[in-house]
């Protein structure tokens, strides 16, 4: 396969430049490091707009407005924290030794990885392109970026920007089907960054293992809203069909169902069909709402509705929408309640528009519900009760929190971003990013005389008595 060989031919190349940089400096330097993410961020400045046209294009229609406040704020603001924070990153940090190491100096220095890959997703093409881009230019490394089939546009863009910018033993953009991202996971990078699903992840961490490829897996899985009594419900709601309906639900942090006090489902489904209805007027011809990225992903979706539907589920709104709501590229935000736990609704990631609630009589009941469920990338929790939020925070694991608020977690340009078990592994954003691609080296460096010579054989009596008093404290 010609992609295969070019690929190969692209990752030596970068392998030879980063050896080069090692033998030469040890590796990129500070002002190297922040010559290219100033580089990165100039790319996005100046060519902001026509992305925002590219994404739009392939998606068939993206608002502008949610391609500059999801992709392109969020990757400024992570440049401009990295760049800020850089110097402090690259420094050894010193580590206190033991007296029978003395006097030694201790210290870990992050060193560079080398080549990292990054497998990208279609659903925000240029976040999830870029941001770990940022982060591993940051740690002093070279990439390799696998962009995604379903956006030729966004790619062939995405290409053209970085053949522009960089120099291909810095960043290299790869093209091509399932066939070139299975090669391209297969590569024996130094890191390998994927975001997608939990079974392509699976493939992805297969394809790495011969390799011994260290990896950091962004997933998905079912991310609940848990509702408390005393939730300000109108905001909650507003809250909720907001984060739900942004880019229509395909974000792998949105919420993917609700649980909801039981005498608080009428109130909430109210203020949530109101809070969309002003959001979104008219939503198949709304310029701010998203189209569902392809014709296979709306069937599916719709596929998903009407089997609950079959299994007794309600589906609320739906009286009120167009005869043609079905073939419409743009699918509506709705509430679906009385969903069985059977139902696909509630075993399968949606990645769309559709809500699901589940009712709980004591809030026991609902955590149980989540307990019994993988683990999630994102747990949100809505209340002004300290001791339930706590309570639901250490009975169920996830990836990230955000409380009284949703998406802001990944936002943030200081935290961790990552998921836990069928989640994902590993974490990028800011320091933790830093450190992901980097190697947490070990320096000891012991002058002409410390104390590990008394311990040397012949063993005596001494040593004997020492050994003895240090095993019993």
């Amino acid at each position: 396969m010609p992609e295969v060989t070019d690929m190969q031919a692209r990752l030596q190349a970068q392998q030879a430049a980063f050896q080069q940089d090692l033998n030469q400096t040890g590796g990129p330097t500070l002002d190297e490091r922040k010559s290219r993410l100033r580089l990165l961020r100039r790319l996005l400045l100046e060519n902001r707009e026509w992305l925002c046209e590219r994404v739009a294009e392939d998606f068939g229609h993206r608002s502008h407005d949610e391609t500059r406040l999801l992709e392109i704020l969020p990757l400024l603001k992570s440049i401009d924290h990295a760049l800020r924070h850089l110097h402090r990153w690259m420094r050894p940090r010193r580590r206190r030794a033991p007296w029978y190491l003395q006097p030694t100096r201790a210290e870990v220095r992050y060193q560079p990885k080398g080549v990292v890959g990054i497998i990208v997703p279609w659903n925000y093409p240029l976040l999830l392109a870029l941001g770990p881009l940022v982060d591993a230019l940051a740690a002093g490394n070279r990439a390799m970026i696998k962009m995604p089939e379903a956006l030729p546009g966004v790619t062939r863009a995405v290409t053209e920007l970085i053949e522009r910018y960089f120099d291909p033993t810095v960043i290299s953009v790869i093209a091509g089907d399932v066939k070139v991202a299975k090669a391209f996971a297969a590569l024996p990078f130094d890191h390998l960054l994927f975001t997608g699903s939990t079974t392509v992840g699976r493939a992805v961490m297969a394809a790495a293992a011969p390799n011994l490829t260290p990896l950091t897996l962004e997933l998905g899985g079912k991310s609940p809203a848990f509702v408390g009594a005393r939730a300000n419900l109108r905001e909650t709601a507003r809250t909720l069909a907001h984060t739900k309906g942004l880019n229509a639900g395909q974000t792998c942090v949105a919420p993917d169902y609700v649980l909801l006090p039981e005498h608080r489902l009428q109130a909430f489904l109210q203020y949530f069909a109101e809070a969309v209805a002003d959001f979104w007027p008219d939503y198949q011809h709304n310029e701010d709402y998203s189209h569902i990225i392809h014709a296979q992903h709306r069937q599916r979706l719709l596929d998903l509705l009407t089997e609950a539907e079959a299994q007794g589920a309600e589906v609320h709104g739906k009286a009120d929408l167009p005869a043609d709501w079905q073939q419409n590229e743009r699918l509506p935000v709705l509430a679906v309640t009385q969903v069985p736990d059977s139902a696909g609704l509630l075993q399968e990631e949606i990645f769309g528009p559709w809500l699901p609630i589940v009712t709980y009589r004591q809030p026991a009941e609902g955590i149980a519900f989540m307990r019994a469920r993988p683990r999630p990338l994102a747990l949100y929790y809505f209340g002004s009760d300290v001791r339930s939020r706590e309570d639901v925070l250490c009975a169920v694991p996830s990836g990230g929190v955000a409380i009284n608020q949703a998406l802001v977690q990944l936002a943030h340009p200081q935290l961790p971003f990552g998921g836990t078990g069928a989640s994902g592994m590993g974490a990028y954003h800011g320091f933790e990013g830093f450190q992901t691609f980097s190697h947490a080296r070990s320096v000891v460096c012991s002058g002409s005389f410390n104390a590990l010579r008394l311990l040397r054989p012949p063993y005596s009596g001494w040593l004997h008595e020492r050994v003895r008093r240090w095993l019993v404290r």
